[in-house]
């Protein structure tokens, strides 16, 4: 039987939402799962879809989440429904939910150089089934994450800033040189949740080593 994913997407469009799960609904479909997308948040409270799920892959930037839209979504995870996700998608949604933001590992809190950073992310640990065989990769003129981790998050990747945006927004100069958490797994409950910190839009997932892993990270957390 067809493993059960969901893809809910919204929010701010500069993440391009829309075209990510335009993106990844077919790739998990040719790797066999019956892919269900929405673009509403209401599908959290719908509580016989959410009951049937394997995987939630959210894709929802900023925003308000109901009380009954987080305890369905939080319950799924927590009964053993995997959730994995990247960037603004999964890492900057409902800023004034904590409980989402423990859940989920990390919290967007700037990006030192905004748009103009090309970085390299390097593979933290390569024996993990979601890292394992790929290389070190470099992700051109995108956003380089900075977010509040939980330190018990299991780091797959990770990345060095190396660029100091001097403009009035960034006044407070990030140290260049910093290494920094970039992809990661942890629980909730009994479900598995997995992040990738790039995924700034649609096009970081031309490089194939970022639309792997995240694409690995999504079949490694489902149930």
């Amino acid at each position: 039987m067809a493993k059960q994913a969901l893809i809910v997407w919204g929010g701010w469009d500069g993440h391009t939402p829309k075209q990510c799960a335009e993106l990844f609904a077919p790739l998990l479909t040719d790797a066999g799962y019956h892919v269900t997308v929405k673009d509403t948040l209401a599908a959290y409270a719908d509580e016989e879809l959410m009951s049937g799920l394997d995987l939630i892959v959210p894709i929802w930037t900023m925003g308000q989440i109901e009380k009954e839209q987080w305890q369905g979504l939080s319950k799924a995870v927590f009964s053993g429904c995997g959730i994995a996700g990247f960037h603004g998608g999964m890492i900057d949604s409902f800023r004034n939910n904590t409980e989402y933001q423990w859940m989920t590992g990390a919290q967007w809190v700037s990006h030192p150089g905004n748009c103009k950073p090309t970085y390299r992310v390097t593979i933290a640990d390569a024996d993990h089934e979601i890292t394992r065989g790929l290389s070190d990769f470099t992700l051109p003129d995108t956003e380089q994450y900075y977010c509040h981790h939980d330190p018990g998050n299991h780091v797959l990747c990770k990345t060095t800033f190396n660029y100091e945006d001097t403009s009035e927004h960034y006044a407070r100069k990030y140290k260049i040189g910093t290494t920094h958490p970039f992809a990661y797994t942890k629980a909730w409950g009994d479900g598995k949740v997995f992040c990738a910190c790039w995924g700034h839009t649609f096009k970081d997932f031309d490089v194939p080593e970022a639309r792997e892993i995240v694409l690995r990270g999504m079949k490694w957390a489902t149930r």
